[in-house]
């Protein structure tokens, strides 16, 4: 794993959610996009070197909406870049921890992505980011 690639943020509101980080980290989203097959909406802002992604459920059955309903709004996961999510993946596995897709999905903001089950990482979700070239 090269870096921490970005942190996510689950939120109820994508507009209000967005306004506030604006304000907050004194620069504007630099992209929006929805993720149909996730049922998501996400906002991408960066600060300095660092990116955080927030996350608006499209759908009430998606992984976002039933975080949100257990949880509340807040971080939802961490994402490290890799080079190589294939061999990450096995690397991963090997070593005995549960992948949550046996195989990479086209993310948001042009990434393959796969995640890591948060009950083999002490409870914090972990996704794999792959840049596609």
């Amino acid at each position: 794993m090269k870096k921490i690639e970005h942190i996510g943020i689950a939120v109820n509101d994508l507009e209000q959610a967005s306004n506030l980080y604006e304000l907050l980290l004194g620069t504007s989203c630099y992209k929006t996009e929805e993720v149909a097959s996730e049922g998501v909406r996400t906002a991408f802002f960066k600060a300095g070197e660092n990116k955080i992604e927030l996350l608006e459920a499209t759908l009430p059955d998606s992984p976002i909406a039933k975080f949100i309903a257990k949880k509340g709004e807040g971080i939802h996961h961490v994402a490290f870049d890799v080079e190589d999510i294939l061999l990450e993946m096995e690397r991963l596995k090997a070593a005995g921890f549960v992948l949550l897709n046996e195989v990479p999905k086209k993310g948001a903001d042009h990434k393959l992505v796969c995640f890591v089950h948060p009950k083999g990482t002490n409870g914090v979700l972990i996704e794999l980011c792959q840049e596609i070239k």
